[in-house]
């Protein structure tokens, strides 16, 4: 029970870092787009290190006890790609002016080029999307915080890394239609929930069904989830902020911060 309590805390502090998001949209007048650069590759650094050298693993050393080598081998590979399915399609059913991901900075989301009715569909919209997006990854946090607290550690700081600018691109545009910095920061702070809500929601549907081949798949997936998060969302937002070896140095830190962590724990 505690595990739980533990996992779930530890998703709720990731999805919430949407709202630090807010507060930087209200008090930062220009995006430190050198800094965000490096954080947003040092959070890829994470999520694709700790993907293949724990995660996936782990899927695969449950897959294999339970059906044999080759046969979990397979089921490994198949439930990876099935990850990265299931989140470009999340990707694919959000348009792109909506969608959370796309770079944003401050100071261009506080010009006044929309009516205020765009701006405050922009930024619900902008919450609704990232709400969906937010499901799995709080599937993924919750289930390795489970697992892995100490695992969990650099994941939940890697995801509400990529989660600030997240809060940036929901409140700014909802501010600019109300005037409002109450409204601004609660529907930012709610797309956020998304993430505890996804992992509770996720786990009570899973609970009855965990197995260890269900949990070899969930794993298996969850770096799929991680790796196609990095690959298509956090590198190109840290090349589009900064410069190129910026977002690689940062990439490289992630990395090289995940594997002291985990082998402070062999």
């Amino acid at each position: 029970m505690n595990n739980i309590v533990i996992a779930f805390l530890m998703t709720l502090i990731a999805g919430l870092s949407t709202g630090i998001g807010s507060l930087i949209a209200f008090v930062a007048k220009a995006t430190n787009t050198r800094f965000l650069a490096v954080s947003l590759g040092f959070s890829a650094g994470v999520m694709i290190y700790v993907s293949f050298m724990e995660i996936l693993p782990k899927g695969l050393e449950f897959l294999g006890e339970e059906l044999g080598e080759r046969s979990g081998t397979w089921v490994t590979v198949l439930a990876f790609f099935g990850g990265i399915g299931l989140i470009a399609i999340i990707d694919r059913l959000i348009p792109s002016t909506e969608n959370p991901h796309e770079v944003r900075r401050v100071e261009a989301e506080a010009a006044p080029v929309a009516k205020k009715g765009d701006l405050m569909r922009m930024g619900l919209m902008t919450a609704l999307a990232l709400a969906l997006h937010n499901f799995p990854e709080g599937l993924a946090t919750f289930v390795s915080a489970l697992q892995s607290p100490e695992v969990a550690i650099p994941i939940v700081v890697a995801i509400a890394i990529h989660n600030i600018p997240e809060g940036i691109a929901v409140s700014v545009p909802i501010y600019q239609a109300t005037g409002s910095r109450k409204k601004a920061f609660a529907y930012s702070f709610l797309s956020g929930l998304a993430e505890p809500v996804g992992a509770l929601v996720g786990w009570l549907i899973l609970m009855p069904f965990m197995t260890p081949v269900v949990y070899g798949v969930v794993f298996a997936g969850i770096a799929g989830i991680m790796v196609f998060i990095s690959l298509d969302e956090l590198l190109p937002a840290a090349e589009k902020y900064g410069e190129h070896h910026l977002a690689i140095y940062g990439l490289i830190a992630g990395m090289g911060v995940m594997a002291i962590s985990l082998l402070l724990f062999v």
